[in-house]
């Protein structure tokens, strides 16, 4: 015999009212706003130490003086922006590994004190020797990529909060990218730019490079401060550990009238939300607990779901990589890495279209056989790329959640994947339009490009992370995404590059746009046979109702 909410016996010991249904359920918990500011912060010190060196490069490549064919300066200019995707290769599976063990707050931060160290001794680099060397530290120190996307899919499990989550760090990263070669341009050699506050024969002539990567290094470090002081473990047996760091970030904040009493961690608000769920709603006795309303802690379930818990965590932590990567995942790494492929290449190749010299239409034989280009000069170039910068920051705030939220991540990382070929077979006849065309159809070829990218990427994310067995994997699958995606992204500009030169000297200027429509092809393929993933909070609730 049970008792109803009024006392009275009921016959069937499982019958329960539809309201004692509906409060049995918990709370969606809010979306982690403070979190995300947190992570949003650590992730801006990133692109700006990686991208400002981009204004300065060939700069700092000439200066070296290894060859006085400025033809080849671009090829080691490549080089220096290759040596950190390849470092980041070879040890982005290894971050993820160990963000899986150790938890994800120390592999964030040792990859921003990574940041810093590479920017600091690159801005004193005299020789491509150390300029590489610097990079690659840079690299084999940062497994941040990997890392930050298991962080945000651990403090994101709502289905419905995921596509507002996961355009957070592409937004952060174009702000990045935007304030990072707008700094590095105007902080590069001082003693010419600023003569009458940089005087000659000072460290700043001796190291031309080093006030911009200065900048970039403090940045980091305020990054690193943010971290420490405010940075919450997300990892499901790490964050239950003491942070001394928190705790003094806590102290801090409650020292200032501002902000009063210190904000209580997540989990302890989800914590609390549970406790007022599980209180009955009218007073009884010890032993008239209404069914249903137990708490965890009371539960006779509760020791054996915990041991299973610990159980799961480690095999997730062992070297069982067949039960972490299932075909849903590795589909998804596959995707993800054809992705920063081709995105790679348009984004290396396209400057280098709008720079190639304008020539007279000869020996044309469409609809394949013609050489042309812009012939535009870095000034317009410059103002080009920072307008998509910009068109990109605006889409991620306010279109990209939207569609991803209408259309479902699965569904339109799919119509993204077959469409996408198509911006490569269109790419290199622009330059055959008529003159006062042009621009019009370089802009919308941004256009294109940008709003392909930026939906293709969270939708990826979102994918991949409800693709994952258990949360216990989602450090090793990001790290192994991260690495695949920097190989790819290594090889690109190389290989795109071979093959627009030669196809220059042999009359086919669309040969590189056009074997990047057949990787993207090839992505599609992959894309299509991806299934239907579960969100991990769903798989979480059905473990539960599973569990003995």
């Amino acid at each position: 015999m049970s008792r109803n909410v009024f006392g009275r016996a009921t016959s069937s010991p499982t019958a329960r009212s539809p309201a004692i249904e509906m409060s049995m359920a918990s709370p969606a918990p809010p979306f982690p706003i403070r979190q995300m500011l947190v992570l949003a912060i650590c992730r801006i010190c990133e692109p700006i130490a990686f991208m400002g060196i981009f204004p300065y490069i060939y700069f700092m490549i000439k200066d070296f003086h290894i060859t006085e064919d400025e033809n080849k300066i671009s090829f080691y200019a490549g080089m220096v922006t290759s040596a950190f995707t390849f470092a980041e290769f070879s040890t982005g599976f290894l971050w993820g590994r160990l963000s899986d063990k150790i938890g994800r707050k120390p592999v964030l931060l040792t990859g921003l004190i990574g940041t810093a160290i590479s920017v600091v001794i690159f801005g004193f680099a005299q020789n491509l020797w150390v300029a590489l060397a610097a990079r690659a530290v840079g690299g084999l120190l940062n497994g941040n990529m990997g890392v930050l996307q298991s962080t945000v899919a651990e403090l994101v499990t709502v289905k419905e909060h995921q596509p507002r989550a996961y355009t957070i760090m592409p937004v952060v990263w174009c702000l990045g990218s935007i304030v990072g070669p707008m700094i590095g341009g105007a902080l590069a050699r001082p003693c010419v730019s600023y003569p009458s506050v940089f005087r000659p024969g000072t460290i700043w002539e001796t190291y031309p490079y080093l006030l911009p990567n200065l900048f970039s290094a403090f940045v980091v470090l305020v990054g690193v401060v943010n971290g420490l002081l405010f940075l919450e473990e997300t990892h499901s047996e790490k964050k239950h550990c003491r942070d001394r760091g928190v705790e003094l970030g806590n102290w801090l904040l409650s020292k200032m009238p501002s902000f009063g009493k210190p904000v209580e961690p997540l989990d302890r608000k989800r914590d609390l939300a549970e406790m007022s769920e599980v209180q009955p709603l009218l007073p009884h006795g010890p032993d008239e607990q209404l069914p249903g309303y137990r708490s965890r802690d009371q539960s006779p379930e509760a020791a054996p779901r915990i041991s299973m818990t610990l159980d799961e965590a480690a095999r997730f932590s062992s070297d069982e990589s067949p039960r972490i990567f299932t075909k849903p995942v590795v589909l998804n790494i596959m995707a993800f890495g054809i992705l920063a492929f081709h995105t790679m290449v348009f984004d290396q190749l396209f400057p280098v279209f709008l720079a190639t010299d304008s020539r007279e239409h000869r020996g044309i034989s469409l609809p394949f056989k013609f050489v042309d280009g812009f012939g535009l000069d870095t000034k317009t170039i410059g103002i080009i790329l920072s307008a998509q910068g910009i068109y990109s920051l605006l889409i991620n705030m306010f279109l990209v959640p939207m569609v991803i939220k209408r259309f479902g991540p699965l569904r339109l990382f799919r119509f993204l994947a077959v469409a996408y070929f198509a911006l490569y077979l269109v790419t290199p006849y622009v330059v055959l339009l008529p003159h006062n065309f042009q621009m019009v159809g370089v802009c919308f070829l941004l256009i294109w490009k940008c709003t392909f990218a930026n939906m293709a990427y969270p939708s990826n994310a979102i994918l991949t992370a409800n693709s994952a067995p258990s949360q216990h994997a989602l450090g090793t699958i990001n790290g192994v995404a991260a690495s695949t995606a920097s190989l790819c992204r290594g090889f690109g500009p190389t290989i795109s590059g071979m093959l627009f030169a030669v196809g220059l000297d042999s009359g086919y200027s669309g040969l590189a746009w056009w074997c990047s429509a057949l990787v993207a092809m090839g992505g599609a393929a992959v894309v299509l046979r991806i299934p239907e993933p579960r969100p991990m909070s769903e798989k979480t609730r059905d473990d539960e109702e599973a569990a003995p």
